[in-house]
């Protein structure tokens, strides 16, 4: 009977060491919520022992007042567990929420979309920025964001999902004023959310570098541009969060025919109705044409000078000449003054 018991240790083996070696914070759990086993990034994470974390419930450690909204799921998408933040969302009870089908709260089409979401978390373990619309218990349309990562047993294989919703009514009432704001823009205006998605673009973006909505919405700003002008990128959102606007950032993004496009983005903050930064709206300036005029300038500024040279060589060609010319007048006069004496003498 021992020897058919070694593959799974084996098995539950080989899960520990992938787990203890995750450069991130890995844990494995139960469908209770109980954590099994966890990574030393986990314990350095939350400060606890290793004894204060196996064996606990993960609602340990989700504090009820946790403003973001997170719920445990199968597979099937029954939600297990859920925090406070789920119930304030939706207005229902525990009783209302724990053991139902999400596809309670959410439309025909977004339970399969849903569905095709969890087949992505068992696929590639995460999930990221899908939108979801639960129906709340006053029967108002939520628009919310989800963001999921495989929920895995002790032999690694996924049982579950963490699901964290992102409410954005705040968000899309501050887009739709944007909206208005933008649309009729002469010039290129986007807006992005803190993390450089592209939330929202007007024509004038999508004629500059060529791209259908669809392949700029949704996008991040890094899509377009290069890894070091992204860094620059977040580093002049760090400053509209600080400051509340950047000015003359430096950008070239990569347009649909791989022409890469000088431009400058002057930035300010998209704020919400208790003013807490929560994107940015962009304005770019084309810099094609002022380059070119630059271009132009340094061109005629080069030739000019070649014609400087130029006249300054035939000056020097003129000047030589005539100084010959004073020098044989002197000479000539001086010999006709030479012939007039013998004359007279």
């Amino acid at each position: 009977m021992r020897e058919p018991l070694q593959p799974a240790k084996s098995r539950s083996l080989d899960a520990d060491i992938i787990i203890k070696n995750a450069p991130d914070p890995v844990f494995v759990s139960d469908l209770e919520g109980k954590i099994l086993s966890a990574n030393d990034a986990v314990y350095e994470l939350l400060g606890f022992r290793t004894d204060e974390v196996l064996e606990q419930s993960l609602s340990r450690f989700i504090s009820p007042e946790e403003t973001r909204e997170v719920f445990v799921s199968d597979l099937e998408g029954k939600i297990l567990s859920a925090n406070d933040a789920v119930y304030e969302l939706l207005g229902f009870r525990t009783d209302e929420v724990l053991e139902q089908s999400l596809s309670r709260f959410i439309s025909p089409e977004e339970t399969r979309e849903f569905t095709a979401a969890l087949r992505e978390v068992i696929e590639r373990g995460v999930i990221r920025n899908t939108r979801l619309n639960p129906r709340s218990a006053s029967g108002e349309v939520i628009p919310t964001s989800l963001n999921a990562s495989a929920l895995r047993d002790e032999d690694g294989k996924v049982i579950g999902a963490i699901g964290i919703l992102r409410d954005m009514r705040e968000l899309d009432k501050a887009l739709a004023y944007s909206d208005s704001l933008i649309k009729n823009a002469p010039d290129p205006v986007f807006v992005s959310d803190l993390e450089g998605r592209i939330l929202q673009a007007n024509d004038a973006v999508y004629e500059l570098l060529g791209f259908r909505p669809d392949e700029v919405l949704e996008q991040s700003l890094s899509h377009f541009i290069s890894p070091e002008e992204t860094r620059e990128f977040l580093a002049a959102l760090r400053e509209v969060i600080e400051r509340g606007v950047t000015r003359n950032a430096r950008l070239n993004p990569r347009s649909a025919s791989n022409e890469v496009i000088p431009t400058t983005l002057n930035a300010s903050a998209l704020r919400d109705t208790d003013g807490k930064v929560i994107g940015a709206i962009g304005i770019l300036r084309d810099m094609r044409a002022y380059e070119k005029v630059v271009r132009d300038l340094q061109q005629s500024k080069a030739e000019l000078q070649e014609k400087i040279l130029d006249l300054e060589k035939f000056e020097e060609v003129v000047v030589g000449r005539e100084l010959k010319m004073i020098a044989l007048e002197k000479e000539i006069e001086q010999l006709k003054h030479e012939q007039g004496r013998k004359h007279r003498g």
